[in-house]
């Protein structure tokens, strides 16, 4: 919701910036529960945009079609676009979180009108999520097969190898860094920071404008996001 007034909004979000240190620093009896995620940034001012409903800040940085984890691996959707989110509130503060509170508004540049996409749970991004290291090491194994076939007999080449799969140890270990980044669900003390996962299969340079929306028990935010 907007302020009645530009000096409210800017002691507002001054407020939570100024909680946000102190929040970000994890109490030794927070239960184990309330520890995922991504570490919260300082403060809201540190994200790409911020926009404020109540006491409650939402900030949010674009990534694109990647998906950063804890590690330091990036992974890559074709299929969904991520978005990192940090949740700010005053000192002592909860929310009940939700990815469904979540949506992007996206107005590309041959589109007339907006398209709004809501979040969807993690686990939607399993399917086509892929990891550029591995897929780059077989590509170039797979050149290397190809150019060593031998002519079997009659003259006849050799059918080359099948396409590797990405055994499912592999592939579990993927989920579960994916998962352990995700925007935390549920009753949660404040600041939170996660990510977000929207479907979109476009091209990001398609993109001419694009909202980050929030509603929930705290309000309605619009955050401007860059593409």
């Amino acid at each position: 919701m907007r302020f009645s007034s530009a000096f409210g909004t800017v002691i507002a979000v001054t407020a939570l910036c100024l909680c946000a240190q102190e929040q970000n620093t994890p109490n030794k009896d927070t239960p184990a529960n309330e520890m995922k995620g991504i570490p919260p940034r300082a403060a809201p001012a540190d994200y790409q945009a911020h926009a404020s409903t109540g006491t409650v800040a939402v900030a949010a940085e674009f990534l694109g079609h990647s998906i950063p984890t804890a590690d330091g691996s990036t992974y890559t959707n074709e299929d969904y676009v991520a978005v990192e989110t940090g949740l700010f509130g005053l000192a002592g503060a909860r929310l009940n979180i939700s990815v469904g509170n979540f949506s992007i508004l996206i107005n590309g540049k041959k589109k007339k009108k907006e398209v709004s996409l809501p979040s969807q749970p993690y686990g939607m991004v399993f399917r086509s999520l892929k990891d550029p290291v591995w897929e780059d090491k077989v590509a170039v194994e797979a050149k290397a097969a190809k150019s060593s076939t031998t002519i079997g007999k009659g003259g006849v080449e050799s059918d080359p190898p099948a396409p590797a799969k990405m055994p499912l140890e592999m592939q579990r270990a993927m989920q579960q860094r994916v998962q352990k980044v995700a925007l935390p669900e549920g009753d949660r003390a404040l600041p939170q920071a996660g990510l977000l996962f929207f479907p979109y299969h476009g091209k990001v340079d398609a993109i001419q404008s694009m909202e980050l929306v929030y509603t929930g028990p705290a309000g309605t935010a619009r955050v401007t996001l860059q593409p």
